[in-house]
């Protein structure tokens, strides 16, 4: 492809590393190679930047020689949060540098709160929130009796802080349920407020979302990856995460990506594209410019709707860290950096 004759602007591309990364990371060995090669066919200069809590300073200082940054940092990785780098991010915007995600717009969309604040759009289900323990433990038991529940803590990624929970007949005043961790293989059988006692930590991010457990899961999750407010790409997984059933584990494989063009998913993306994200950045007050340039929404299947068409039910949002992607993604990612750049000019 030829070079473009004017350069729109720098963007840097960050991620978590150590030092040995600072010191090796370029544009043809890095893993987000395909999305700078992306950003140079638009006429987009593009550089890595490599983070870590210690090198703070060094980071702040490279940021401020950009015009955008592009940030691929999960929101717990090793011990660690993006407590420090979010405030960073933070500063970098009020300067004028483009970030995207930015922090403020993470905390709205990249959270489990999300589910809540949108279960009345026909994605949602029967989601309840708590803010403190005390009202968890009031709440949950009579939610619970009812049938299975998945627990998930406000904000995590692969798994982490999301359980599912069954309620156990017992001949014991005291209340026991089966929990299954997202991140392990293997249920347990415990008294209920033992696991409610695990749960304490989570309300540090804020709140606890409470869904009810969709019995399709074992079926398989479908991806919808999104740049901006357009449909970017598809994966679809069978899932062992919650998943009870020996023979839909079994079945359980890596996720598998597929264009926007899928025949399979084109009911999917008409939703996402002209129904949910419209009435998702209406409901969270996010202008359609600060869309993440990437992100995707996790879809469970749910019941048939009266035309017989399956239903979805969102299980997550996610914005901080969208990696791998579908291979027409990074190309959709540059036009809407290259947009943005075009808008500062």
């Amino acid at each position: 492809m030829s070079e473009p004759r004017t350069r729109l602007g720098r963007i840097a591309i960050l991620w978590r590393g150590d030092e040995a990364e600072r010191r090796s990371a370029t544009l043809a060995t890095s893993r987000f190679k395909v999305v700078f090669a992306a950003l140079a066919d638009v006429g987009v200069d593009a550089e890595p930047v490599v983070y870590e809590d210690d090198v703070l300073d060094v980071v702040r200082a490279q940021l401020a020689t950009f015009d955008g940054v592009l940030v691929w940092v999960n929101p717990i990785h090793e011990g660690r949060n993006r407590s420090n780098l979010d405030a960073l991010l933070r500063e970098a915007a009020a300067r004028g540098v483009w970030v995207s995600a930015h922090p403020d717009v993470i905390l709205k969309m990249g959270v489990k709160e999300v589910l809540h604040r949108t279960r009345m759009m026909s994605w949602g289900g029967d989601t309840a929130l708590y803010r403190t323990i005390e009202a968890m433990r009031a709440e949950f038991p009579a939610r619970l009796a009812a049938g299975p529940r998945v627990i998930k803590r406000n904000r995590g990624n692969g798994g982490q802080g999301v359980w599912k929970v069954e309620m156990l007949t017992s001949p014991y005043d005291r209340p026991m349920a089966r929990v299954l961790d997202a991140t392990k293989d293997v249920s347990e059988e415990l008294a209920l407020d033992e696991f409610l006692a695990r749960c304490v930590e989570y309300f540090e991010d804020g709140c606890v979302i409470d869904q009810v457990f969709q019995a399709r899961l074992g079926e398989g999750v479908a991806r919808c990856y999104m740049a901006g407010d357009r449909c970017a790409g598809f994966g679809h997984q069978k899932v062992k995460a919650l998943v009870d059933a020996p023979a839909a584990r079994a079945e359980a494989g890596p996720r598998l990506y597929t264009s926007n063009a899928d025949p399979r998913f084109q009911r999917l993306r008409r939703l996402m594209e002209d129904e949910w994200t419209p009435q998702l950045t209406a409901l969270l007050d996010i202008p359609r410019r600060d869309l993440p340039m990437i992100w995707d929404a996790d879809f469970m299947l749910g019941p048939p709707g009266d035309d017989g068409a399956d239903g979805y039910v969102l299980g997550e949002i996610n914005v901080s860290s969208v990696f791998p992607i579908p291979d027409e993604a990074p190309a959709e990612i540059a036009r809407r950096v290259a947009d943005r750049l075009r808008s500062k000019l």
